[in-house]
């Protein structure tokens, strides 16, 4: 097949599809409708998030086989519709799940045991040891909401702690050795710790409001990895206000880029600035599933599938 490679990725996916007998070019900064006007000429493409896969792209890529995204989501990928057009769609979750599941235990960690703010103050000279007492998490319940590749990793993270580890998810009978799957009021009646792992789908955008937080028993620690529009950041920020959140590990941000490469480029908004200035919450620039380890094992996964695909 002819390839088109639209992301920047470890060497390991050209070179390996090469030597299944593929053929690779790479195009990492024509526009969206510069592409549109050759991707005819392809069989595969391979993309991270630089643009969102649309009927209109797809329309255009008539001898398309294959979507691999270097990545564990679909969601910049019109997935129904490139399913009716037989396209076979292929990600990485497996790549990247044991990245994400450090990085949860590592924010949370962090959080807990006011490492950020303490780092901060002894730099400066400021040596505060009551003010800086960190709380446990032995003898806490964290509740995992998504048990897939990334909740398992996760999960299998926390086995060395003394916590009991629930999972939540749509598919039944997911639940391992390493979490209990219960029911939704069970969930909510016994999660200290919440850490999210789903994809955005129409059923998780916006699901963390001020009605879903509420539902939960007891004040909680929230973790997200996952995405940022899962999440009403307002509605987060007024539950750390009122201590129903007692913290906030978050790699991912509402405000985000789809490219996942910026930020924003207008004005902060106020739910922004309250994170940013908050010693409750962990931040980090959507990294945890961005090692060096797992930029190569992404790449790797890719080939590997479409070896199994198509080879």
């Amino acid at each position: 097949m002819k390839i088109l490679l639209l992301d920047t990725n470890h060497a390991i996916l050209k070179s390996g599809l090469e030597q299944l007998g593929h053929t690779c070019d790479e195009d990492f900064t024509s526009s969206k409708s510069d592409i549109e006007k050759k991707i005819n000429q392809y069989q595969g493409i391979v993309i991270r998030s630089r643009f969102n896969i649309d009927k209109t792209f797809i329309n255009t890529a008539t001898g398309l086989k294959f979507i691999g995204r270097v990545g564990a989501g679909l969601e910049n990928i019109d997935i129904a519709y490139a399913e009716e057009k037989n396209i076979k769609l292929i990600s990485a979750p497996e790549g990247n799940c044991n990245a994400v599941g450090e990085h949860a235990l590592g924010m949370l960690l962090c959080l807990l045991n006011n490492l950020n703010r303490a780092d901060r103050e002894v730099r400066r000279g400021i040596w505060l040891r009551a003010e800086n007492r960190g709380i446990e998490l032995e003898g806490k319940t964290v509740g995992i909401i998504g048990y897939g590749n990334m909740g398992k990793s996760f999960a299998k993270k926390l086995k060395g702690f003394d916590v009991k580890v629930i999972c939540y998810d749509i598919l039944p009978n997911v639940g391992n050795n390493c979490a209990i799957q219960v029911t939704q009021d069970q969930f909510f009646a016994e999660t200290d710790v919440l850490s999210l792992h789903t994809p955005l789908t129409s059923l998780t955008k916006n699901m963390v409001n001020t009605t879903f937080i509420n539902k939960f028993k007891k004040p909680f620690y929230f973790i997200n990895t996952a995405r940022g529009q899962s999440v009403v950041t307002e509605d987060l920020v007024r539950a750390i206000e009122n201590k129903k959140i007692l913290g906030a590990c978050l790699d991912v941000l509402e405000y985000e880029k789809t490219s996942f490469e910026q930020l924003f480029s207008s004005e902060l908004p106020e739910a922004m600035r309250y994170l940013m200035a908050s010693d409750k919450v962990i931040l980090s620039p959507h990294i945890a599933g961005w090692t060096h380890q797992s930029n190569y094992k992404l790449a790797k996964t890719i080939v590997n599938k479409v070896q199994l695909y198509f080879n």
